[in-house]
């Protein structure tokens, strides 16, 4: 039997993207799913889409700042199914840039999307599921929580901290009977970098050059095929999984990538940028 038949999932930033894919993929194996995101527009189209393939999902508001509504979809999925099985937690904003460019309201907002979006969430779904004994938070971070990334400072600072919570909860919840996991992926085509504001350069110039190294539909099985196997990072795809070892075992040898990183970066700043 599929893991995820007859289960009950509720996936944030459902709307567009790997929330998306994986709202649709749930539905396809069989899962109920809530699909969550700000745009209920966009989380609609969604949901309609899983309903003409006679797949089960309903489409929710929702805005992740906002402690109050994710306690109340969580409770409201509760109360109108029974159980909650799988949290999804993948709603997620990006900013790019120098950190010189970079405000303290960049990062007041990346922090309250990305991160206390996470904590809300994961605080959330755990209260339901120690009740319960059973359920699985799944976290949505990025290689970028793994490892440095020059002109991302903001988004990874933010998704090394949910890398954090997550494998740092995960063995007191796992003796509670709850499963904690958190996905790492390297650069996939979600069309978020389109809507990512890139500071002080040629973001044209720069999302051309830029090497997306797989879509959505390639994502998500491996994501879904992490949380069964109820892996605590899911890192993927394997050039990442090696880079990530390398790193941990000689972190020094990274610098050099970084450095390019940063000088390729600087070929796109805009003149009215430099300082």
């Amino acid at each position: 039997m599929d893991h995820y038949r007859n289960k009950i999932a509720l996936v944030t930033g459902g709307a567009s993207g790997i929330g998306r894919g994986l709202t649709e993929a749930l539905a396809r194996r069989g899962a109920t799913v809530v699909c969550a995101d700000i745009n209920a527009d966009g989380a609609q189209k969604t949901v309609s889409s899983i309903q003409r393939g006679r797949g089960s999902a309903r489409a929710a508001r929702l805005d992740v700042t906002r402690e109050d509504e994710v306690n109340r979809i969580v409770d409201e999925t509760v109360a109108r199914y029974g159980r909650l099985d799988f949290m999804f937690n993948n709603a997620g904003i990006g900013i790019g840039g120098e950190f010189r460019d970079t405000t303290t309201e960049h990062w007041r907002r990346i922090i309250q999307v990305n991160l206390w979006g996470a904590i809300y969430g994961t605080t959330a779904a755990y209260r339901v599921m120690i009740r319960q004994g059973f359920g699985s938070i799944v976290n949505m971070a990025s290689i970028a929580g793994l490892l440095p990334v020059p002109t991302l400072a903001a988004y990874a600072a933010v998704k090394h901290a949910v890398v954090g919570l997550s494998i740092s909860i995960r063995p007191e919840a796992a003796d509670l009977g709850v499963r904690v996991c958190v996905v790492c992926p390297g650069a996939v085509d979600t069309g978020l970098f389109k809507t990512t504001p890139i500071l002080g350069a040629d973001k044209e110039g720069l999302l051309e050059r830029f090497p997306f190294v797989m879509d959505v539909e390639t994502a998500v099985p491996k994501i879904l095929r992490g949380v069964r196997r109820n892996k605590a990072v899911i890192v993927f795809p394997l050039s990442n999984c090696l880079l990530w070892r390398f790193y941990r075992m000689w972190p020094a040898a990274v610098a050099p990538l970084s450095l390019k990183m940063v000088r390729d970066f600087r070929k796109f700043r805009k003149e009215d940028a430099k300082t």
